[in-house]
């Protein structure tokens, strides 16, 4: 009796993931059918019903090859690959349109039906409703592609090969004095700062910096605060009459290295969140509350030009400059802290946050889970993300002028000081 009802069961899960297969082909199909909708009756090589019966085809190939010979799976994918093939060369004689996109369409349409059967449905229902957007979306995907730039192209398969090449191929195990350094995740943080890096980019790239000063600074923090600030700088310097403006993005993008931090912390030890959260909030809410109020008071339709972000570490070069910073980092914080205790590690914090912030971030973060105490951590990234902004103050007092140094310092050191207290009173 038990046997019955498995076999009932199966079969009718068997069923049910035919039907799965039958209308993963009819999505496929239904976007295949609408792009070729102008097409007259008998024009088109398939279409919702043609692609609907390649699913279940696929899902039944799978059955067969389960039942009866595993033969029939790559019997009837070739059979299906023939057909499509044969469609396309008559197609051809009477259209000159060279792409195999629909060809490529109805042999994964039948993949997908093997899969919702021999698999996983809710694979092949994820891997079809993908295919369909990127099959519907033709357009945009080629505007995409043209207007990417040839430093970008290689900025992003730069990026993978840090990524999915290099760093899996690095030993994971402690190395060197008090075994503080780990290749593979000293490298791995390089790969989330460029990973954060690569969004802040090309969020900004593709929305263009026509959305005004205030959105060009929100991503642009992201890749590279010292960059914008550099740049604001000296646009205020050339116009004057901007100065609260090109202060406005300067305060945002500096701001936005606090939401950084705390996704460092969040990733790498998430322990540290809760005494670092006030003290980074408070620093961050500082410094874009001013630069609202600001804005308001100057409020205008300005358009800036995009930013050159000299240090985007998408680039390899950069990328190993960073992961030797955060070496020398690990190797020196350990060395202080053995040496002078908590004095060391502000001090190593204040004289790293000079020149980059992030590096000294992760390193303390990365400390913490090996010993280092979490407010002596806390105080650290705060001190650094203090010390950082205060030489990006400068920059804008130097490199822009007057005015915009004024309105960029005051908050700087309001959020200093906000930042400090908090950390201390925890």
């Amino acid at each position: 009796m038990d046997d019955v009802a498995s076999q009932f069961l199966a079969a009718h899960q068997t069923t049910l993931n035919l039907a799965v297969a039958l209308l993963l082909g009819a999505i496929i199909g239904l976007e295949r059918g609408w792009d070729a909708r102008e097409q007259k009756s008998g024009e088109r090589i398939a279409g919702i019903r043609t692609f609907s019966l390649i699913g279940l085809l696929g899902g039944i190939s799978a059955v067969l090859a389960q039942e009866i010979t595993a033969w029939a799976f790559p019997v009837l994918l070739l059979s299906v690959v023939a057909m499509a093939i044969v469609g396309y060369s008559e197609r051809l004689d009477h259209i000159r349109n060279f792409s195999i996109t629909g060809m490529v369409g109805m042999v994964l349409t039948f993949c997908f039906g093997a899969i919702a059967v021999a698999v996983d449905p809710v694979m092949a229902t994820t891997a079809a409703v993908i295919t369909a957007i990127i099959l519907d979306n033709k357009e945009e995907i080629h505007g995409w592609v043209h207007k990417l730039k040839a430093h970008e192209l290689d900025a992003a398969l730069k990026l993978l090969v840090i990524s999915v090449v290099m760093l899996p191929l690095l030993p994971n195990e402690p190395m060197g004095p008090g075994g503080v350094l780990n290749p593979r995740e000293i490298w791995w943080m390089v790969v989330m700062i460029a990973s954060i890096s690569f969004v802040g980019y090309f969020a900004m790239r593709m929305a263009g910096t026509s959305k005004g000063i205030l959105f060009t600074s929100l991503f642009a923090g992201l890749s590279s605060s010292t960059a914008l600030t550099l740049h604001f700088a000296r646009q205020a310097d050339q116009h004057p009459a901007l100065n609260a403006q090109f202060a406005t993005g300067i305060l945002i993008a500096c701001g936005t290295m606090f939401p950084r931090i705390l996704v460092y912390c969040f990733v790498i030890n998430r322990e540290l969140l809760s005494s670092l959260i006030w003290p980074v909030v408070v620093m961050a809410m500082l410094l874009y509350a001013p630069a609202i109020l600001i804005w308001r008071r100057n409020s205008g339709t300005s358009q800036v030009s995009q930013p050159t972000l000299n240090q985007n570490p998408l680039d390899l070069k950069s990328a190993l400059v960073f992961g030797i910073l955060l070496t020398a980092i690990l190797l020196l914080g350990d060395f202080l802290k053995n040496w002078l205790g908590d004095t060391g590690i502000y001090m190593l914090a204040a004289t790293s946050g000079i020149a980059d912030v992030d590096a000294i971030t992760l390193s303390l973060t990365r400390m913490s889970n090996n010993g280092l105490a979490m407010d002596a951590a806390v105080m650290g990234i705060v001190i650094a993300a203090a010390t950082n902004n205060l030489v990006k103050s400068g920059m804008a007092w130097v490199i822009g002028n007057r005015q915009t140094g004024l309105y960029v310092a005051g908050p700087m050191l309001l959020s200093l000081g906000a930042g400090l207290l908090v950390a201390w009173l925890q």
